[in-house]
């Protein structure tokens, strides 16, 4: 009989501990944790933009003071990236995340009683920009380490909680501003998002065991009463047809070459172990942040890729409202153009995860595709000049930023680029480098509308960016198949392929031979 031997013996008591990635189990509440997380982080910075006109009034400030805000607070994200992740290595997903919604609850309370837009840089842009940072990075870490083959999917329809925050929240505020104005707005903003350390409790760690497979040892009949069984019924076979002759099987008239038969089974009756080896149980703890993926070549593309295109993430959303009523469309329109993109957005995740979730696809390209449609979106804008043109091109805006935003990060965990095991460090360090173009984006968009007075000139600039990046993500593949060394899959196949041409009985036969010349040794 075959028994699996699974370990659950480990030092946190609280992990979920598996044999291989369960593509599923407590990752689907994992999920739903991050599609709230999603809601509470990004899908209120993609909302902000319903505040902007108020602040510009309230402060007497102008576009690009008021953009610092979200910039600083996108740079504060993304440039502690590296620092998230050592905090999760160190005391864990769960704890990590729960601190960050408290940091993101006490900053946006905070900043609803700010007399200064200076106050606002440092209660929304460092003190709630430090907590999202500390949020979103380990909770879509965690979900990527619950799922394999059905990851693309999943991170692209739980990231799908930013869009329906934005369609929810953009018409809800701006019917609350007219109520109780916008200070107590933000408050209330900020009180909902304590529920992320709810969100953040439900993290399990998830451990990847070693399995072990051992053949239960059958009871094994003395020697020497096998043999003589076996010499009774030789006897009665030889003598039931008269031949006259008997035949003496005894272990004591067997040669010494075959007597290693019978032996040779049994050391493979006896026990058998295979061990298997997952590198996620195995990865090692003593690195909190490995910087060694800034020597693979297709990781440096991707992360300058991800610098570019951050400058088209933000602005957009940022802009499309102030945009719109500088075009004459009043406010309960404009907030429907922005909640029409959220709308969007969510069909393009999740439209995004179901392609890539196919297994002939070369994901890396069809990402690739994407990021140009989505350049050729945010060239379109400044062609609109009214109601439904401008809706039009939210529309698809708003697809094509799903495609890509929903799925940039977790494209990490593919070979192409780094690979699950190193992911999580490589998530750090990617974010990082997004830090420069997350403190330039809104601001540089803003001062090009101070200068030109004209909002087309932001949607000028982002797409510009978002083209350069597509530019570094088509050199991704090539880095990776040219500059890295191809022989070390083909010796790996050989490896295996070598491993199962040999015998199954090899080290059986080992042992028999032993077996064999010690009891020789003893005989004599």
């Amino acid at each position: 009989s075959k028994m699996t031997v699974k370990a659950v013996k480990m030092p946190c008591t609280t992990a979920n501990v598996y044999t291989k990635v369960p593509d599923g189990g407590w990752g689907w509440t994992i999920a739903l944790a991050f599609f709230f997380v999603e809601a509470l982080t990004y899908g209120t910075l993609k909302s902000f933009g319903v505040f902007f006109n108020d602040l510009m009034e309230s402060f007497d400030e102008t576009n690009s003071r008021i953009s610092w805000i979200i910039s600083i607070c996108v740079f504060v994200q993304t440039f502690t990236a590296p620092l998230s992740t050592v905090l999760s290595n160190r005391f864990g997903h769960r704890l990590v995340v729960m601190a960050g919604g408290v940091l993101i609850s006490t900053g946006m309370v905070t900043a609803s009683f700010a007399r200064t837009v200076v106050h606002m840089y440092i209660t929304i842009g460092i003190v709630s920009g430090l907590g999202y940072c500390l949020c979103f990075l380990p909770t879509v870490t965690i979900l990527s380490q619950y799922f394999d083959k059905r990851r693309s999917l999943v991170t692209a329809v739980a990231s799908t909680g930013e869009c329906f925050a934005v369609f929810t929240f953009a018409p809800v505020i701006t019917a609350l501003k007219e109520q109780i104005g916008w200070r107590y707005s933000l408050l209330s903003v900020g009180v909902l998002q304590l529920s992320i350390v709810i969100c953040g409790s439900v993290l399990r760690p998830i451990i990847i065991k070693e399995e072990e497979e051992v053949k239960a040892q059958p009871v094994e009949e003395p020697a020497e009463t096998k043999y003589m069984l076996e010499n009774e019924q030789t006897r009665t076979s030889i003598e039931s047809i008269d031949s006259g002759v008997e035949i003496t099987t005894s272990p004591r008239n067997v040669p010494g070459n075959t007597k290693a038969e019978p032996k040779s089974e049994e050391p493979k009756e006896h026990v058998q172990i295979t061990v298997k080896n997952n590198s996620t149980s195995t990865e090692p703890k003593t690195k909190l942040l490995d910087f060694s993926v800034m020597r693979d070549h297709s990781f440096i593309c991707y992360a300058f890729f991800g610098l570019f295109a951050t400058l088209g993430f933000f602005a957009p959303s940022l802009y499309i409202i102030p945009l719109s009523r500088s075009l004459g469309i009043s406010k309960d329109h404009s907030a429907y153009i922005l909640s029409a993109m959220a709308v969007a957005e969510v069909f393009g995740r999740i439209s995004a995860g179901w392609v890539l979730n196919k297994k002939p696809i070369r994901k890396i390209y069809i990402e690739l595709i994407c990021v140009i449609l989505l350049s050729v979106a945010l060239f379109a804008f400044p062609f609109a000049s009214e109601f439904w043109g401008l809706m039009t091109c939210s529309i698809f805006f708003g697809f094509m930023l799903g495609t890509v935003a929903g799925t940039h990060i977790p494209l990490l965990a593919e070979d192409d680029v780094v690979g699950i095991a190193k992911m999580s460090s490589a998530a750090g360090v990617y974010v990082f480098i997004q830090s420069l173009a997350g403190l330039a984006g809104p601001p540089l968009a803003g001062v090009l509308v101070d200068k030109t007075q004209n909002y087309s000139s932001a949607f000028y600039s982002c797409a510009a960016g978002v083209a350069l990046g597509a530019v570094f993500l088509s050199l991704v593949r090539p880095c990776k198949v040219g500059l890295c060394h191809r022989q070390q899959p083909g010796t790996e196949g050989r490896v295996v392929e070598g491993t199962q041409e040999l015998p199954e009985d090899f080290i059986d036969m080992d042992i028999g031979k032993a077996d064999n010349s010690g009891k020789g040794s003893d005989s004599v």
